[in-house]
């Protein structure tokens, strides 16, 4: 199935469960939003509470969650293991690409992230309502490791033996700034291929980005963008890459080594604890 699916073609599908998972990155919940007006008979989910597990001292900013829980969370949206589940968020495709991830991780294979979010979806027309979904409670059984994940062991080992992606901004990757993670820098031996601005739905050109990197893994600050890469690996017909799933702020909650690019320099690394 492709990952993505247009406004038009997606009104089509009137059994879909549809999730609403609008997000804003360090910003308050996007419930508010969902009040104000959603898909019809669209779910509410919140990326940090609903598809996330609890941050902790370890594991990053956006860890995987327990299944029992996201199994409880998806069983309330009305989701059984044969239903066509419908993700999408404001248009950037970030907390979309991360619940599709991460419904593709727990075991459920009819996911579509709708392309262009929720201004596709009025630019085409379509209507909004303000009710609150009540669904009918679902069935589904969350098995968790239907898509390939990498924890920081195995992360360093991809980056010494294969390749190993940072999709985050150069500057990040360089060092030269982190505004959101206690230390700058890099995984060693990782490459910078920044996510930037992709148009998920050019999939010649994402083929053209991404086969020239048949076993890369991603990585990013928490998850989220390396998701959006793995969708948009997926959507261009390639195989979805393994994704370190804590990322950088996983890695530094472990204290782990890190490489920064001097200005007019090759790459250094240190042993910085995270702080």
């Amino acid at each position: 199935m492709r990952p993505l699916i247009g406004a038009e073609a997606a009104a089509e599908l009137h059994e879909s469960v549809r999730l609403d998972v609008r997000w804003t990155l360090g910003g308050p919940s996007r419930d508010a939003d969902y009040a104000e007006g959603h898909l019809p008979g669209a779910v509410r989910l919140d990326l940090d509470r609903d598809v996330c597990g609890p941050v902790e001292t370890l594991g990053g900013r956006h860890p995987l969650p327990e299944p029992e829980a996201l199994q409880a969370v998806l069983r309330a949206a009305g989701i059984n293991d044969d239903s066509h589940v419908l993700v999408y968020d404001d248009g950037d495709g970030m907390a979309a690409a991360r619940t599709w991830w991460t419904l593709r991780w727990a075991g459920i294979d009819d996911v579509q992230v709708l392309q262009g979010g929720i201004k596709a979806w009025t630019g085409a027309g379509l209507p909004l309502e303000t009710r609150t979904a009540d669904p009918k409670p679902g069935t589904v059984t969350v098995r968790p490791g239907h898509l390939p994940v990498l924890d920081a062991e195995a992360a360093a080992e991809w980056a010494e033996t294969r390749e190993l992606v940072d999709v985050r901004a150069p500057e990040r990757y360089r060092g030269e700034m982190e505004p959101v993670d206690p230390v700058a820098g890099h995984v060693p031996g990782a490459i910078n291929l920044f996510l930037g601005e992709d148009d998920l739905a050019d999939t010649e050109r994402l083929r053209e980005r991404y086969a020239s990197h048949p076993e890369a893994a991603y990585y990013c600050g928490s998850g989220v963008g390396a998701a959006r890469t793995a969708l948009a690996v997926t959507a261009a017909g390639l195989p979805t890459p393994p994704v370190y799933i804590g990322s950088w702020s996983d890695w530094v909650s472990r204290g782990g080594a890190v490489a920064t690019v001097p200005t007019g320099g090759s790459q250094a690394e240190s042993k910085e604890e995270a702080r």
